[in-house]
């Protein structure tokens, strides 16, 4: 084992961290650092370069029972824990998160090949969902009624639901962790996150941090596993008779694979699935503000964002001027390894990405979209690297339309009338967020109202926070996750007790 605690072949990691302590390669589980039973690891790549970078434990479906036995168990006690000292253990979790930023961002970027300047931004918009259910731990109320019937009252109690499992995606592994964690353990729950096999390590830091504040054995077990035994080992999990939530953050393909798998045993799911989010700018917009708000949506984290901004609608009057003025931007942008802190966008974080935006470029030249901007692969950079790209002249029946980008390409279509447009930006099966941009008061209402999507963003391209419920509907998914009451009360059951009083009221 080498000082950062590199093992199997990896001699030393590619960085050196403040906390040697916090990079972990086992999985977590009942408070202990374990490998799986077979003994067997995977490596895992930096996107930057293309080369195997660390290992981890490979766990398959015959370790699930154990992981799941262990949050069982702790599960009994931390239930009964008081909500006051739930909230006291989440806050310490935060603390020590924003301490060791410097040391997460480093993992994170070597893991992601997200630029440093986003993964602290991440890391920090993790920490707000600690922070935030911290509070949200000791206002979880029942209710108490005066029934229908004589001499009857109605109670309520929230409690609970049990095991949850968090399967988490690989673009921001640090933040849904956090998200989907920290609600669950306000509520009560005892979680088990299984991390994507390209980012398990930031899942692992958490998990150290968790024991270092105080959260008992098992509260927190992370299981993890490669890309060819994560099938197997998702529906086991999914299907454990002792779990009784499942939360995902993914695809619509796979979301609909893991709702099947709960289905069986009536488990209670919360689905966070793809985007082909659109971003609508109307004639009156302000120019600067829509491509400010874009620039940042578009290619934070390479395009990588389920929220992004998919298909980009301009009105004819301004259509040609907004094309020059996003075309100008993404030329500056500066492509390269996300520890250079020169880099504004960093590579994609899988090799089959590069294989799609390529099929995407070629499908809309084919029908005659023109490239402004990029478009390739770039020369002389190793690694998962795609040029930001610029697409215009865009149309519906293109493959970038139909499909969830999830990549460096923006693609531009000119419309005419408000009508026009919603029928455009609705005709997807996917409803996660949409984008306008107006001065019009009146037809802003109608916007929020006419577009079929769970967030809709007005003169904002990003309105997620803590504060905010996140969610979407049609094929984007159900349940919400952060915000106020909601993302709690994925977690909880109500209970409903009915008492018949003697005497006369």
């Amino acid at each position: 084992m080498g000082s950062n605690g590199v093992t199997n072949g990896v001699s030393h990691l590619p960085f050196k961290l403040k906390n040697p302590e916090l990079f972990r390669q086992e999985s977590y589980v009942h408070g202990k650092w374990v490998e799986s039973k077979s003994g067997a690891r995977f490596d895992v790549v930096d996107p930057g370069t293309g080369a195997v970078w660390a290992t981890c434990a490979n766990n398959s479906s015959s370790d699930v029972d154990d992981v799941v036995q262990s949050s069982y168990e702790a599960f009994q006690i931390y239930k009964k824990l008081n909500p006051r000292t739930r909230a006291e253990l989440l806050l310490k979790w935060d603390s020590l998160i924003r301490e060791n930023r410097d040391d997460l961002a480093l993992i994170l970027t070597y893991e992601t090949g997200k630029p440093l300047a986003e993964a602290y931004g991440e890391i920090d918009y993790g920490a707000s969902f600690t922070w935030w259910f911290a509070g949200e731990a000791e206002r979880i109320n029942g209710t108490v009624h005066v029934a229908s019937a004589p001499n009857r009252r109605v109670f309520t109690v929230k409690q609970p639901i049990g095991v949850a499992v968090g399967l988490i995606p690989w673009n921001f592994p640090i933040a849904m962790s956090l998200r989907k964690v920290a609600a669950a353990l306000a509520a009560g729950c005892t979680m088990v996150v299984k991390p994507s096999p390209e980012t398990p390590f930031t899942a692992l830091t958490l998990a150290y941090l968790a024991e270092k504040a105080g959260f008992a054995p098992g509260v927190f077990n992370v299981i993890t596993t490669d890309l060819a035994n994560t099938p197997s080992l998702c529906e086991s999990l999914c299907k454990h008779p002792l779990v009784s939530k499942v939360t995902f953050t993914g695809s619509s393909r796979v979301g609909k694979l893991i709702a099947k798998h709960c289905a069986e045993g009536l488990k209670k799911v919360t689905l966070e699935l793809g985007g082909n989010c659109p971003y609508i700018i109307f004639d009156d917009a302000n120019l600067e503000q829509a491509l400010g708000q874009l620039m940042a949506l578009k290619f934070k984290h390479a395009g990588q964002v389920c929220v992004t901004a998919n298909r980009v609608y301009v009105q004819s009057r301004v259509y040609d001027k907004f094309a020059n003025m996003l075309a100008d931007a993404t030329r500056k942008l500066n492509l390269g390894h996300g520890a250079d802190k020169v880099s504004t966008i960093g590579p994609v974080t899988t090799p089959q990405s590069l294989d799609k935006l390529t099929r995407q470029v070629e499908d809309a030249q084919k029908y005659g979209g023109k490239v402004l901007v990029g478009g390739k692969k770039p020369d002389g950079l190793e690694g998962y690297f795609f040029e930001p790209t610029v697409i215009a002249d865009m149309t519906q029946d293109m493959l970038l339309t139909r499909e969830e980008t999830f990549g460096p390409i923006c693609g531009l279509y000119k419309f005419e009338t408000e009508e026009e447009v919603v029928k455009y930006a609705n005709d997807t099966s996917m409803g996660l967020a949409s984008y306008f941009f107006t001065k019009d008061v009146d037809r802003t209402w109608r916007l929020l109202e006419n577009l079929e999507a769970g967030m809709i963003g007005m003169n904002t391209g990003n309105s997620s926070g803590a504060e905010n419920p996140f969610g979407g509907i049609k094929e984007s998914g159900y349940g919400k996750e952060s915000g106020k009451d909601v993302a709690v009360a994925e977690y909880l059951v109500t209970k409903t007790g009915t008492l018949t009083l003697e005497g006369h009221f």
